[in-house]
């Protein structure tokens, strides 16, 4: 599933060629986004402002009506100037959102609905602007205070609700919690404020280095090699301890163990050196 990082960066770049444009063109496989254009045509509304909010990319327009789509496991926005032949098969093809100048083609995108400003702000599953971790309005205390009333659960789990930091995904989740000596089965009861508070500036570090206008298409929060791989064939090659599993720590020499963690099964990554197991703070 695309982090939240992929999302803020696909966000920039549509908002960048799209927004202040009128839409000249709009074509759907969703039967509900294909009514809502004929009841009220997109051609010829213009496109206010793109951004993402969490793992959600949201278009909205000039009506005061947004287009909100999430790319689950496999869904991607691409951009094309007209006549230019698009990557992949027409037959992936789910929304298509042209200007003049661009043509947005979202593939594969299992998730997408229109909603008004109200039913925007009531969706509790589109984190709020508070929430996301790379929004210029993130609360980081709040996000700090949220994650410690799951006191019963797992830290590398409370990490993926998006309703309590929004953006953060199974990547950032091991990462995070190697970089602050937490292990990501620890249940949060266990843990100090001030180590909630480290992970949260931890996600959030990491998360905006990886979308710096420099940063490339590839996550990286391991610099030992000094550089960046964008197409790099080992998944774990600029990572500490995701995608190493059975390989020594980078620290310690420990080998990274991997489990699969929460009702998702999502795998998790650690090193059972450096991210020692915490008891339950006495009260």
């Amino acid at each position: 599933m695309p982090e939240g990082d992929t999302i803020f960066r696909t966000a920039r770049t549509l908002d960048r060629a799209l927004t202040g444009k009128p839409i000249t063109a709009f074509q759907s496989t969703f039967p509900l986004l294909t009514r809502f254009n004929d009841d009220q045509p997109l051609a010829g509304q213009f496109i206010e402002s793109i951004e993402s909010r969490g793992k959600w990319l949201l278009i909205h327009l000039s009506t005061g009506a947004t287009l909100a789509t999430h790319m689950l496991m496999s869904g991607s926005w691409h951009i094309y100037r007209p006549g230019e032949r698009w990557q992949l098969p027409r037959s992936f093809m789910r929304i298509v959102l042209a200007t003049s100048d661009y043509i947005a083609v979202a593939f594969s995108v299992p998730v997408a609905k229109m909603l008004s400003a109200r039913e925007l702000e009531r969706e509790f599953r589109i984190p709020g602007s508070t929430i996301d971790v790379l929004s210029s309005g993130f609360n980081a205390e709040e996000a700090a205070h949220r994650i410690a009333t799951h006191g019963h659960e797992e830290i590398g789990n409370v990490l993926l609700h998006q309703a309590v930091i929004g953006g953060v995904g199974n990547m950032y989740k091991s990462e995070v919690c190697f970089l602050t000596a937490t292990n990501p089965y620890c249940k949060i009861e266990a843990l100090s404020q001030d180590r909630i508070e480290l992970l949260v500036a931890t996600a959030q570090r990491l998360m905006k280095a990886n979308v710096l206008e420099d940063s490339g298409n590839t996550m990286v929060t391991y610099a030992g090699r000094n550089r960046r791989t964008t197409h790099a064939s080992d998944p774990g090659e600029n990572l500490w301890v995701y995608g190493r599993g059975g390989q020594p720590c980078r620290r310690c020499g420990t080998l990274i163990e991997r489990h699969a963690q929460g009702q998702d099964a999502r795998v998790t990554y650690w090193c059972p050196h450096c991210q020692p197991m915490f008891q339950r703070r006495s009260s």
